[in-house]
């Protein structure tokens, strides 16, 4: 059963493969199954959009082709994972938050909406933001637990 949803920075953090919170991440994501983690569509769009946007500010074949690297780097690690689309539940906590009056970037509220429609933990760094959502627990595995 899923019990976190990972946040865009814990993913990137992954898909690098290296560097001290790679490891920290890694290390805490050991002592559980694959099946209590997930990602949210909207980290594949913000993903694919910073993607998109390298290849279109590639002046280089090099660069092209490294952004399209990227890109299908991007694909092949969604699709070993259980990805929580955007939804009803989703949409309906989403409005209720923004009747709220919750200051928070849209994607990031998304993202949020769908941690609590499904009641998840998010792993996440941005404890800033995060933190002003009412209800959402939030926990950064990239640091020492």
């Amino acid at each position: 059963m899923t019990k976190y949803l990972l946040d865009t920075d814990h993913i990137s953090f992954l898909q690098r493969r290296s560097g001290s919170e790679f490891q920290k991440l890694t290390r805490r994501m050991a002592k559980y199954s694959i099946n209590d983690f997930a990602l949210s569509v909207i980290s594949l769009h913000e993903q694919v959009v910073g993607a998109n946007s390298f290849i279109n500010r590639s002046q280089t074949n090099i660069e092209l082709a490294r952004g399209y690297q990227l890109l299908q780097e991007i694909l092949i690690s969604f699709s070993k994972s259980l990805i929580l689309p955007f939804d009803t539940k989703a949409i309906i906590q989403f409005n209720d938050l923004r009747t709220q009056k919750v200051r928070v970037a849209t994607m990031d509220l998304r993202i949020a909406a769908i941690a609590l429609s499904n009641n998840l933990i998010l792993l996440t760094r941005n404890n800033r933001d995060f933190s002003k959502i009412p209800a959402l627990i939030i926990e950064d595995w990239t640091v020492n637990s």
